[in-house]
């Protein structure tokens, strides 16, 4: 990566982290600082926890979509300065009415999409995974961060100082995207992470995709869930303080990092990782079998980590398990309706949650949540094999005087080759590949004499 390419991802990754930290602050501290605020029921706590993941879900094609008109920058612009009014509306308001508000307007900023197209335009077709590395580290770190920062801003400052922190942090990003990130010259076609309405039937259509789409639903529905729970079933415990909230999950979340890296090492090995994938889920439903079965210290501790184990490997599991699925050139439009159902499961998260609570106790929510892991679960031993099937992007040489029909009919004709688009005025093809029986060299010589092939 040149200098430029490193700058940009960078960048980019701190605004993902800025606004992840902002988003997941308030879930391990709301729960609990929600039963202060003014006209609050656990029905309407819920809402706020969730109701981000509505506006979200609502925009974020959208805005990937505006952005191919208007501009990458001033979209995330103005994806930001929602995102940081929202902030300040939450943080100044009086009740829950104006915390539901700010919530759904911190959601309104909805430019994930679009700054992954942002990426794409500032980065050669060969850089991409090394920048798609970057941006992955800050959305798998803010995770652990904001769970450790939320209840410590909030013994310091409140409630209203984690959403007015996220408030001036969201100028910080601001400030990165017009002082720090460049404005790029071109706008690259990068269909593993841009949405093609032309392909939304064909994505919508296959019911396999459908499997992981369902899966990221539940699994952010269980993320808010259970953090709606969490924080009371710690206070609960008589054993742990309010301002020991932070320190407990800094500590749960490194256990699980270290007890998941055993899993992490065997779904690389595998060439069916469905078994990982099963099982992982079976975590989960371990993890509320625990918690609603076995009380005291020690298995609320046991439980919460089993929970984030599986929490942490299926983020890393499912997207993987998507690319494998999704045909040559469909990955973003694919992943544009998979971000759009791991929203909604937030959404949905926060609500039913605050209804049930509003109807019921802790044992009777978390009752519903292991019924819902073991459907879940259900569900996932009807993956497919999807073998040693990856993506991979190549760059084309412009020396290469074939037609794009007979480009593609030569790329389609080497050995493990079973999918391919290609995007000539970017010289760029989109390949689907089985590794275990890829003839590299065949390869090669089709896209040769100097290609470079990255992973995607």
């Amino acid at each position: 990566m040149n200098q430029q390419e490193i700058a940009a991802a960078t960048s980019i990754g701190l605004l993902y982290l800025i606004r992840m930290l902002g988003l997941f602050m308030v879930l391990p501290v709301l729960p609990l600082l929600g039963q202060d605020v003014a006209q609050a029921t656990p029905f309407l706590i819920g809402i706020a926890i969730g109701i981000y993941g509505l506006s979200q879900a609502l925009l974020q094609i959208p805005f990937g979509l505006l952005s191919d008109r208007l501009g990458r920058k001033k979209v995330i612009a103005a994806g930001l300065l929602l995102f940081v009014a929202g902030s300040f509306v939450a943080g100044f308001s009086t009740d829950i009415y104006g915390l539901i508000v700010g919530r759904f307007m911190q959601g309104c900023g909805a430019i994930a999409s679009t700054l992954l197209a942002l990426m794409s335009d500032l980065t050669r077709v060969d850089q991409r995974g090394k920048s798609m590395a970057i941006i992955g580290a800050a959305i798998g770190g803010s995770f652990g961060l904001s769970l450790v920062l939320g209840p410590f801003v909030a013994n310091a400052w409140g409630l209203a100082g984690i959403f007015n922190l996220t408030g001036m942090l969201g100028l910080l990003g601001l400030a990165l995207l017009l002082f720090r990130i460049p404005t790029p010259t071109i706008r690259a076609t990068n269909l593993d992470a841009t949405l093609q309405t032309g392909g939304l039937g064909t994505v919508l259509k296959d019911l396999n995709l459908w499997r992981v789409n369902v899966s990221i639903f539940l699994l952010h529905y269980l993320l808010v869930s259970a953090f709606s729970v969490l924080p009371l079933l710690f206070e609960a415990s008589g054993r742990i303080e309010t301002d020991e909230h932070a320190l407990y999950y800094l500590v749960l979340l490194l256990v699980s990092f270290v007890a998941m890296l055993p899993l992490m090492r065997l779904s690389d090995r595998l060439k069916d990782n469905r078994g990982v994938l099963a099982g992982t889920v079976g975590l989960s439903v371990l993890a509320f079998g625990v918690l609603v079965s076995l009380h005291g210290y020690w298995w609320l501790l046991l439980g919460a980590v089993l929970f984030f184990m599986a929490f942490n490997l299926l983020e890393v599991l499912l997207p993987a398990q998507l690319s494998k699925m999704s045909v040559a050139g469909m990955r973003g439009t694919a992943m544009g309706v998979y971000s759009t159902c791991q929203f909604m499961g937030i959404f949905a998260g926060g609500v039913v949650s605050g209804w049930i609570l509003m109807h019921g106790d802790l044992e009777d929510h978390l009752l519903v949540n292991l019924f819902i892991c073991m459907g879940w679960l259900l569900m996932c031993l009807g993956f497919p094999d999807m073998g040693q099937i990856a993506s991979r992007t190549v760059t084309i040489d412009d020396s290469l005087q074939s037609s794009d029909t007979d480009l593609l009919e030569r790329l389609l004709s080497v050995h493990g080759v079973t999918d391919a688009v290609i995007i000539a005025q970017d010289q760029v093809a989109y390949l689907k590949v089985d590794e275990s029986i890829l003839n590299e060299n065949e390869l090669n010589k089709v896209i040769a004499p100097a290609a470079g092939a990255g992973g995607a």
